[in-house]
Protein backbone atom coordinates (compact mmCIF):
# COMPACT_ATOMS: atom_id res chain seq x y z
CA UNK A 1 0.00 0.00 0.00
CA UNK A 2 1.39 3.37 -0.71
CA UNK A 3 2.18 6.30 1.64
CA UNK A 4 -0.76 8.21 -0.15
CA UNK A 5 -3.39 5.52 -0.03
CA UNK A 6 -2.96 4.86 3.96
CA UNK A 7 -2.56 9.10 4.64
CA UNK A 8 -6.31 8.29 2.80
CA UNK A 9 -7.22 5.96 4.62
CA UNK A 10 -6.00 7.14 8.00
CA UNK A 11 -8.10 10.25 7.00
CA UNK A 12 -11.26 8.22 7.04
CA UNK A 13 -10.88 6.43 9.92
CA UNK A 14 -10.68 9.96 11.57
CA UNK A 15 -13.66 10.92 10.29
CA UNK A 16 -15.46 7.67 11.26
CA UNK A 17 -13.74 7.89 14.38
CA UNK A 18 -15.24 11.47 15.21
CA UNK A 19 -18.79 9.94 14.30
CA UNK A 20 -18.38 6.94 16.80
CA UNK A 21 -17.07 9.54 19.76
CA UNK A 22 -19.42 12.21 19.35
CA UNK A 23 -22.51 9.60 18.87
CA UNK A 24 -21.25 7.70 22.25
CA UNK A 25 -20.37 11.16 23.48
CA UNK A 26 -23.92 12.13 23.30
CA UNK A 27 -25.75 8.87 23.78
CA UNK A 28 -23.27 8.22 26.46
CA UNK A 29 -22.90 4.70 25.34
CA UNK A 30 -18.82 3.77 26.34
CA UNK A 31 -18.64 0.99 23.02
CA UNK A 32 -18.91 3.42 20.73
CA UNK A 33 -16.88 6.10 22.89
CA UNK A 34 -14.06 3.92 23.19
CA UNK A 35 -14.44 3.07 19.07
CA UNK A 36 -14.12 6.18 18.16
CA UNK A 37 -11.26 7.45 20.15
CA UNK A 38 -9.53 3.81 19.31
CA UNK A 39 -10.28 4.02 15.15
CA UNK A 40 -8.87 8.01 15.51
CA UNK A 41 -5.01 6.63 17.09
CA UNK A 42 -5.28 3.12 15.37
CA UNK A 43 -3.66 4.90 12.35
CA UNK A 44 -0.73 6.46 14.15
CA UNK A 45 -0.03 2.56 15.72
CA UNK A 46 -0.18 0.25 12.72
CA UNK A 47 1.30 0.61 9.24
CA UNK A 48 0.86 -2.80 7.79
CA UNK A 49 -2.69 -2.55 5.96
CA UNK A 50 -3.72 -5.66 6.83
CA UNK A 51 -3.36 -5.63 10.36
CA UNK A 52 -4.82 -1.77 10.11
CA UNK A 53 -8.22 -2.76 8.31
CA UNK A 54 -8.45 -5.80 10.25
CA UNK A 55 -8.49 -3.91 14.06
CA UNK A 56 -10.75 -0.97 12.13
CA UNK A 57 -13.14 -4.21 11.15
CA UNK A 58 -13.18 -4.83 14.54
CA UNK A 59 -13.74 -1.33 16.58
CA UNK A 60 -16.52 -0.32 13.60
CA UNK A 61 -18.84 -3.74 14.39
CA UNK A 62 -18.12 -3.58 18.28
CA UNK A 63 -20.63 -1.15 19.54
CA UNK A 64 -23.44 -2.83 17.30
CA UNK A 65 -22.30 -6.37 19.22
CA UNK A 66 -21.19 -5.12 22.46
CA UNK A 67 -24.37 -3.81 24.35
CA UNK A 68 -24.55 -3.06 27.95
Amino acid sequence: MSDEALLISSVLLGVVGSGYFIYGLRQQKGVALAAGVGLCAIPFFFTNPWVLFSVTAVLLVAPFFIQY
